[in-house]
């Protein structure tokens, strides 16, 4: 791709995901790494909600939640996700397309120990995406998973990791008079070589 110079250039997209991501924790005044994760229910309909990539690995992304969730019985169910990284200071986005596995071993260990306490007790406490009775309740069952679990609590197994390996990933930045570049790594399988195309504004 002749044109594809600057901030576009380079023959990995995770490479370039990483030096985007770099630029973005400089400029980027809150959250830099938050997502908007989609996910789509038995029927199809779609659902999408903000959450925290908490790995970029080689050929992946990652990050963490309740598998008992709404998005984690999506994610599931469907084997597939997109999200998109937007960066109003930088005035670029990363759009990813492809398919979930979860991460439930190591990687999972260390990020939930890595966590603050009161994160990981409330990990144990809360029953997400479910009908909740009162703020009141949820305080009283951080309290009593708190005295069960004590300074150490292990990670609980309906919480954990997904990956995110993807098969479409779209580079797009601002450009004047709305003539914005865009470029679209694809493959068809995982483990594939990546095609890159230029894409109209």
């Amino acid at each position: 791709m002749s044109d594809r110079g600057g901030i576009f250039s380079g023959d990995d997209p995770f490479a370039l995901v990483s030096a985007w991501m770099d630029e973005a924790r400089v400029c980027e005044p809150s959250d830099p790494d938050a997502i908007a994760l989609a996910s789509v229910d038995a029927d199809g309909m779609p659902n999408v909600r903000m959450v925290l990539l908490r790995g970029l690995e080689p050929d992946a992304f990652v990050f963490y939640t309740n598998y008992e969730s709404v998005k984690g019985q999506e994610l599931i169910a469907s084997r597939k996700a997109a999200f998109v990284l937007h960066w109003k200071s930088l005035m670029r986005q990363i759009r990813v397309r492809g398919l979930v596995e979860q991460e439930q071993g190591a990687v999972a260990d260390g990020y939930y120990a890595s966590r603050p306490l009161g994160s990981r007790i409330g990990a144990w406490a809360s029953e997400q995406s479910r009908p909740l009775k009162s703020k009141a309740a949820l305080a009283a069952a951080v309290a009593k998973e708190g005295v069960r679990h004590g300074i150490d609590p292990k990670r609980p197994p309906f919480w954990g990791g997904f990956r995110i390996r993807p098969l479409e990933i779209e580079f797009w930045a601002n450009g004047q008079f709305r003539l914005h570049d865009r470029f679209r790594w694809s493959r068809v399988n995982i483990g594939d070589g990546w095609k890159v195309q230029r894409l109209s504004p």
